[in-house]
């Protein structure tokens, strides 16, 4: 899945050949921003709905404990367990939505463009996620409403995840092969910068004591939730009015059903194996399925160890999540320079290095109070932004030239084929031991998974990128 804190749709894992002049239309500047505004405007679901707000310090909190279990202290073995349960169940539901995109991630990759229906269906997710963002409020703080609220959530993940691949082929009809790298990045920031805003307007509301809604019942994250909605829809609108559909493209195989988009699939990556110039590419799409996976864990249940386990309230919650958002961003942006001069894959290894070692040391110290979170949890989202810019980069220098589109294509697909590895380890651990902190080793075992699969891959012979055109 993308990153839950990181942007939904402006990425450069796209499956088309930018160099395709008929698929391009004029990248007028009110087409490039109603394009970055989708990101801007959906991004609010990972950060404040998925990440830091609404399932940290509401849907897993004792609001939807029974009476009896809420009564109890804060340290009651018998309320820590219920409160891991909860942990667990939503771990649960990303782990189902993750399987549910491992179904569709076939079709996803292959046939964004093969129908020339990008918008319908970037209009699809797009208001399915919408509607699931609506439906909590509704998501009263009672066990009753838990598993609605979760399977609310599930279905915004997998609707924002379709959305996310259309959006990312209408860049194809906006920009230049020259262009793309920067129109991608410019989504990219604007997810980032979309997400941060409305934090810091949850902190405002907060510190205004939520201008006086009354705190009964959830109404303040209920609100939250709705005006994420609000967000969403004033800030998506302009791209399905301002950029245009690209034209149908594709082989037809790929407009074929799910059964044969997965024997496309799997002879694709084959392939890969079987050519000797590509095979340390097959490697790498499996290493980075992998460790992707691991990056994504860290932002879906990293706030959720802030609350349960090191006790953060809404503000200091807020703050870690601006803090973890600017950080991320900041550090994704510097580790180009260090990509440039020592190669995608140390910094990679590096990345991955310290976060391993980030996430044993906050399970061993979790006990030595809440600044060993702020350590080494911003440790841990500094190394995501470069870990991902990291992948991109190693990719391109290893791509055939020729190939750019299909294996970015494949790069894309294994990414989300393997959406399920983290929230499943932390779902098991978690359930298995009744302590919400043992998430923290399952998502440190991905990471750890995917270190030992880079470690082996080949190099780029040149220290000099190529950009996928």
């Amino acid at each position: 899945m993308s990153s839950p804190s990181a942007p939904s749709g402006g990425s450069s894992e796209t499956r088309f050949s930018l160099g395709d002049s008929s698929r391009r239309t004029a990248a007028t500047r009110s087409r490039i921003l109603s394009w970055a505004l989708w990101d801007w405007g959906m991004q609010p679901f990972n950060t404040v709905i998925l990440t830091f707000v609404f399932t940290a310090l509401y849907l897993t909190t004792d609001a939807f404990l029974p009476a009896e279990l809420q009564a109890l202290d804060d340290d009651a073995p018998a309320k820590e367990r219920a409160l891991a349960d909860l942990a667990g169940g939503l771990g649960a539901g990303t782990t189902i939505a993750g399987l549910l995109i491992l179904l569709v991630a076939p079709l996803l990759g292959q046939r964004a463009d093969a129908r020339g229906r990008q918008k319908l269906w970037l209009g699809i997710g797009t208001v399915g996620t919408i509607g699931c963002m609506l439906g909590l409020w509704f998501a009263e703080p009672a066990p009753a409403y838990f598993w609605f609220a979760v399977a609310l959530i599930s279905a915004g993940t997998v609707l924002g995840e379709i959305a996310g691949v259309n959006n990312n082929a209408l860049l194809t009809s906006i920009a230049r092969p020259g262009d793309v790298g920067r129109l991608s990045g410019l989504g990219w920031g604007f997810g980032y910068l979309g997400g941060v805003t409305m934090l810091v307007l949850v902190a405002v509301f907060y510190v205004a004591d939520w201008f006086g809604v009354p705190s009964d019942d959830g109404v303040p994250f209920r609100l939250v939730a709705l005006g994420c909605a609000v967000w969403a829809i004033v800030f998506t609108l302009p791209v399905f009015l301002n950029v245009p559909e690209p034209a149908p493209q594709g082989r037809p195989e790929r407009r074929a059903g799910i059964l044969a988009g997965y024997r496309l699939l799997v002879r694709d990556v084959v392939g890969l194996y079987r050519t000797p110039a590509t095979r340390s590419t097959f490697w790498f799409l499996l290493a980075s399925a992998v460790y992707r996976d691991g990056l994504s864990g860290v932002f879906t249940f990293g706030a959720i160890i802030g609350a349960q386990v090191f006790g953060f309230d809404v503000l200091q919650l807020v703050a870690f999540g601006i803090a973890a958002n600017l950080i991320a961003g900041v550090s994704t942006i510097l580790a180009g320079r260090f990509d440039d001069r020592f190669g995608p894959k140390v910094l990679i290894v590096v990345a991955l290095i310290v976060m391993v070692v980030a996430g044993l040391a906050v399970f061993a110290l979790a006990d030595r109070g809440q600044l060993v979170f702020w350590i080494g949890g911003l440790t841990l989202t500094a190394c995501v932004g470069p870990a991902q810019s990291a992948g991109r980069s190693f990719l391109a220098r290893i791509t055939p030239s020729g190939r750019e589109g299909e294996i970015f294509g494949l790069y894309a697909t294994t990414g989300r084929a393997a959406s399920w590895m983290s929230s499943l380890a932390w779902t098991v651990l978690v359930a298995t031991t009744g302590a919400t902190i043992f998430g923290v080793l399952g998502i440190t075992a991905v990471l750890l998974i995917g270190l030992l699969l880079i470690l082996p891959v080949r190099a780029p012979a040149s220290s000099q990128a190529r950009s996928p055109r």
